[in-house]
C-alpha cells in the first residue's frame, strides 16, 4: 500500500484572503504546513494542490511540488481528487492506495498524526480515515462550531453533529463529560484513491445539508470512516487573529 499527501490551498478566503502566503515568523503558512507534512515517515510524496499562480510560485520557490487544479471546486475534497488523479501515473497509484488530505492552513500538523491515518488502511474495511480528540471542556461540547463524533466499538465514526451527542436524558448537561467520553472531529482525512473518486460524484445528502458537515454525506452512502485518537490539536489559521496566536506559539 502506497500513501501520498495532498495539501489543498486556496488564495480566496472570505475571512482571510491570501492566508497560505501569510508570513509566520519568516516562512509562509503553506511552507510550514508543507515542511511538517514532509516529516511523515509513511508518505511517499507530498504535493500542494492550488488554482492560484501566486501560491504555486511560492511553493516552487521553497522546493515544493505543485499540482494546478480548477478554480471551480466546491470543496477541498474535490480539489484533492483532481490533484490525486493527475499524480496517479507518476506515482504509480492503484485504487487501494491512500491519499491523505492535509489542510493548507495547518502549519503545526504533527507527522505522527498523518502516519496514524495511513495505518488505518491496513484494515481492508477502511474506506476513509480521520482524527478525533477527546473533549474536556463544556464550552467545546456545546459549541456549534465544534463537530462532535460518535464512535462504535471498532472506533469507526457512526455520526457527526454540531450538537452534543449522545444526549443524557437522566443527567444535567454539566455532568455529561463525567458520564461519557465525548470526541471532537479534527478535519484531516485519508481516503483510498478509488473511494475518493466515488465520493466526489455523490450529491449533497439530507443529513449533510442539515448539519453542514460534508462527512455525513459519506456515512449516509454507506462508507466506513475509521478514526484515530489524538491528544494534539494544532492551531488552524482561519483568521488574522489565528495568525497572531500562531505567531506567539512559535
Amino acid at each position: 500500500m502506497k500513501a501520498i499527501g495532498i495539501i489543498p490551498a486556496r488564495y480566496a478566503s472570505t475571512r482571510f484572503p491570501g492566508k497560505p502566503l501569510a508570513d509566520l515568523k519568516g516562512k509562509t503558512v503553506i511552507q510550514r504546513t508543507w515542511e511538517q507534512t514532509c516529516k511523515s515517515k509513511l508518505l511517499k510524496a507530498v504535493a500542494v494542490a492550488t488554482d492560484d499562480d501566486r501560491i504555486a510560485e511560492a511553493v516552487r520557490a521553497f522546493g515544493g511540488e505543485v499540482v494546478m487544479t480548477l478554480a471551480t471546486h466546491r470543496t477541498g475534497t474535490e480539489r484533492c481528487y483532481e490533484a490525486a488523479r493527475k499524480l496517479k501515473a507518476s506515482q504509480k497509484l492503484a485504487a487501494d492506495d491512500v491519499v491523505i488530505n492535509i489542510q493548507g492552513d495547518e502549519p503545526f500538523i504533527q507527522p505522527d498524526q498523518i502516519d496514524s491515518l495511513v495505518k488505518c488502511f491496513k484494515d481492508k474495511s477502511s474506506d476513509i480515515a480521520t482524527l478525533v480528540k477527546p473533549i474536556s471542556r463544556m464550552e467545546e461540547l456545546v459549541s456549534r462550531s465544534t463537530a462532535k463524533v460518535l464512535l462504535n466499538v471498532h472506533e469507526q465514526a457512526i455520526y457527526f453533529s454540531r450538537a452534543p451527542i449522545p444526549f443524557f436524558r437522566d443527567a444535567p448537561q454539566e455532568q455529561w463529560l463525567e458520564k461519557h467520553a465525548y470526541f471532537k472531529h479534527l478535519g484531516m482525512y485519508g481516503y483510498r484513491l478509488g473511494v475518493l473518486g466515488e465520493l466526489v460524484k455523490l450529491p449533497p445528502s439530507p443529513l449533510e445539508k442539515a448539519e453542514s458537515l460534508e462527512q455525513l454525506r459519506w456515512i449516509e452512502n454507506g462508507y466506513t470512516i475509521a478514526t484515530r485518537k489524538t491528544l494534539h490539536e494544532s492551531i488552524a489559521i482561519d483568521t488574522p487573529e489565528d495568525l497572531k496566536r500562531a505567531w506567539n506559539s512559535i
